[in-house]
């Protein structure tokens, strides 16, 4: 990356917290916020858990008339949008909207919206369809939504590339920065896939939790009995800006991102290569895209997949590119916490880790309890861990095997 982008802006909506400020306190505590599906009949599903968000509308600022024509996912990302905007200290009416651009990540849209009016379709016919389901539903909504709500008319992108998605989609706002096409961009991800559509689809992955007794410990990566990950829903948004603005306008400044390394396994559609030289190949490029060495990493944010190969793929490719060096690399999976949002969950864990650097602290793994002799690394079960955290990695694999890391660096 030429130069690294700013931080600036941050916005939360998550099973842990609906702000920032709640998400770090609730993550800090290591407490569980996965929990039976109640919000329809789910007991028919093998995986029938998930991260929830409750409350959305008491922390949303959109007309109920908006808020009817869009699927949950665009509101997720309406909400996590203003809380960025709000936090990054941007006067709408005093920046250039042709040169702020939106780039989100997704993997599987707004089922929600679309399964009600598939329905409805049946039941009523033509006439009983949302005129707005056709823009509701398809996953650049979000992104869509975004633009037109304030108005911003720089260059944008939607990317779908499974979990995946909101990296990429950072990546390539911090890119269009860094070729001075935009001066603001707010980048993340967004994911609502607890509908009955979607947690089928989830499903038939053959990738998730069956825990189904015991919600909260149902999520536990890299632990020996591990059996899948839990999905949830969200959103995660950042505001990127160059460096050099972000000073001149004088804001706080959360980290940078520095650099990115991705590949692709090339070996199947849905399936992990078990030759983990791909997953290599991205770590090592976002090493040297950051200019940074192995011994300068303080952190890495695990994709933490808990399911049984998952997990040992990621752990032998950490210590094929760290060898010994890993032992002094604080690793976890906060994810572990509140469940895994898909195409939004890399934008979570950055924000995760821009506020671990800032407090301090190596956010747990829980539900650890028994060592798995192929995963034997120091994830830090259970309990946070203090730590100054300079400069970290955030791992996402996606379906297919692609695999995206991105550097980020503290102030």
């Amino acid at each position: 990356m030429k130069q690294r982008i700013a931080i600036t802006g941050i916005g939360v909506v998550s099973p842990a917290g609906l702000k920032k400020e709640t998400f770090w306190a609730n993550l800090k505590a290591g407490r569980s916020f996965v929990d039976e599906i109640t919000r329809f009949d789910a007991k028919l599903y093998p995986s029938r858990i998930a991260g929830q968000v409750h409350e959305l509308d008491h922390y949303t600022h959109l007309s109920g008339r908006l808020i009817k024509k869009i699927d949950v996912f665009s509101h997720m990302a309406l909400v996590a949008s203003d809380q960025a905007l709000s936090d990054a200290k941007i006067d709408l009416d005093n920046i250039d909207k042709n040169r702020t651009g939106v780039f989100m990540g997704n993997a599987l849209g707004g089922w929600l919206f679309a399964e009600t009016e598939l329905r409805d379709l049946y039941m009523e016919g033509r006439e009983g369809v949302s005129p707005y389901m056709a823009s509701a539903w398809f996953p650049a909504a979000p992104q869509g939504q975004v633009t037109i709500y304030y108005g911003l008319k720089g260059y944008s992108k939607t990317v779908v590339a499974d979990k995946a998605s909101s990296s990429l989609a950072i990546w390539y706002g911090a890119r269009v920065l860094n070729d001075k096409k935009n001066d603001f961009v707010i980048a993340g991800g967004m994911e609502a896939p607890v509908t009955p559509y979607a947690l089928l689809c989830a499903n038939t992955c053959g990738n998730l939790s069956k825990s189904n007794t015991d919600p909260r410990t149902a999520y536990r990566p890299f632990d020996s009995g591990r059996d899948g990950f839990v999905i949830a829903e969200g959103s995660g948004m950042v505001m990127l800006e160059r460096e050099v603005q972000a000073r001149q306008r004088g804001v706080d400044i959360h980290g940078f991102i520095k650099g990115i390394g991705f590949s692709s396994d090339g070996v199947d559609r849905k399936d992990y290569a078990q030759d983990t030289s791909a997953l290599e190949y991205a770590i090592n490029e976002c090493l040297k895209d950051c200019q940074w060495s192995k011994e300068d990493v303080d952190y890495i944010c695990l994709d933490g997949e808990a399911t049984q190969i998952g997990d040992i793929l990621e752990v032998k490719a950490l210590k094929n590119v760290f060898n010994s060096k890993l032992g002094n690399i604080a690793l976890s999976a906060p994810k572990s916490m509140f469940g895994n949002l898909l195409g939004a969950q890399s934008a979570l864990d950055l924000i995760a880790t821009l506020l671990s650097m800032k407090h301090g602290l190596v956010l747990p793994t829980i539900n650890y309890q028994t060592k798995d002799p192929q995963c034997d690394i120091d994830c830090t079960p259970n309990q946070a861990v203090s730590r100054e955290i300079n400069k970290a990695l955030i791992i996402a694999r996606g379906r297919g095997g692609i695999n995206v890391v991105l550097g980020v660096e503290k102030e």
